[in-house]
């Protein structure tokens, strides 16, 4: 059997992919990619559909030894990876030797890093989808983030790792610490007081260490409302923004659960989930207003450009 052997699995990693859609009113968690547009670029990269299972890495990489010569592509963050003791670099599409060790140096930029292998790996599907549930403990490999001694089975490659060249794609994302996010209304914008919307659209809120894949508590000025917090649970869309009673934001996130009963201000808009995913603790954040329209147009804007990556039009 081929596949990848974890030497070290880092602080998290598991396997990820767009998630289970469709299964909300069912009650079942999305789950996928905390940043879609990376792990869509890094199967672009290797040949692979869009939508393909790969490996989410978050803030210390793991350590993985090859079984197969195959091409991968590392894309989200910088963890500063290295292929048997030798930099390598991200967002590039590279042949790797059977044999070959992994490992990442540590974070300089970002937070999750995306792991992508050509062909995908060979695990079962939950409700049509190979994402990792952690809470839940389902899909992935076991339901779970992966541990020492783990072997992932890999399909053949699609792409010749022998007649591969390198292939980048120079247009990457710039990862700060301080974030704007923009966001439209939220279903209860109008439960929050004149001074309190102020507030939101003008403070800057920190990301605080109780912030994970299901959600990011934030810290800063309170956004006052002109009434009660609660609301009879409706549904949780990815970058919805509640303020609970203490008017601290919290911006749910892929491991979201699927209903929720506090007071929703506003939603990061679909291109813009990569600045919240791609945060760590200390990071500052400031929203800003767009319309629906303009949410719609800029995600438009993205799907062109993930199309026309698709079509080897922005490689070089």
């Amino acid at each position: 059997m081929t596949g990848i052997r974890v030497v070290d699995p880092g602080l998290l990693t598991t396997v990820q992919d767009l998630g289970r859609i469709g299964h909300q009113r069912e009650g079942m968690v999305v789950a996928g990619a905390m940043d879609p547009i990376s792990l869509q670029m890094a199967n672009i990269l290797v040949g692979n559909p869009r939508d393909t299972a790969s490996l989410e890495i978050t803030l210390l990489g793991p350590k993985l030894e090859f079984t197969i010569d195959t091409v991968i592509a590392i894309t989200g963050a910088d963890l500063q990876p290295r292929i048997d003791g030798q930099p390598v670099p991200t967002w590039c599409g590279l042949a790797v030797k059977k044999g070959s060790i992994l490992e990442f140096g540590g974070i300089k930029s970002g937070c999750r890093s995306y792991l992508a292998i050509s062909g995908g790996f060979e695990l079962a599907q939950v409700m049509g989808s190979s994402s990792t549930y952690l809470r839940g403990q389902l899909g992935g490999f076991q339901g779970r983030a992966l541990q020492k001694g783990d072997f992932l089975p890999i399909k053949s490659p699609i792409i010749d790792p022998i007649s591969f060249r390198p292939r980048w794609y120079f247009n990457q994302p710039v990862y700060s610490r301080e974030k704007e996010v923009r966001v439209i209304r939220g279903p209860e914008f109008e439960r929050f007081t004149p001074a309190g919307i102020t507030t939101f659209y003008s403070a800057k809120y920190e990301v605080t260490s109780l912030s994970d894949r299901m959600g990011y508590r934030l810290k800063g000025p309170k956004i006052e409302k002109q009434a009660g917090s609660d609301i009879i649970s409706d549904a949780i869309p990815f970058g919805g923004i509640q303020v609970p009673a203490d008017g601290m934001p919290i911006i749910l996130m892929a491991d979201r659960q699927t209903t929720g009963g506090y007071t929703r201000i506003g939603t990061v808009i679909s291109v813009d989930l990569p600045l919240i995913s791609q945060s760590k603790p200390g990071d500052l954040l400031r929203f800003c207003q767009v319309s629906v329209e303009e949410a719609q147009e800029l995600y438009l804007q993205m799907e062109k450009v993930l199309e026309s990556l698709s079509e080897d039009r922005l490689f070089s």
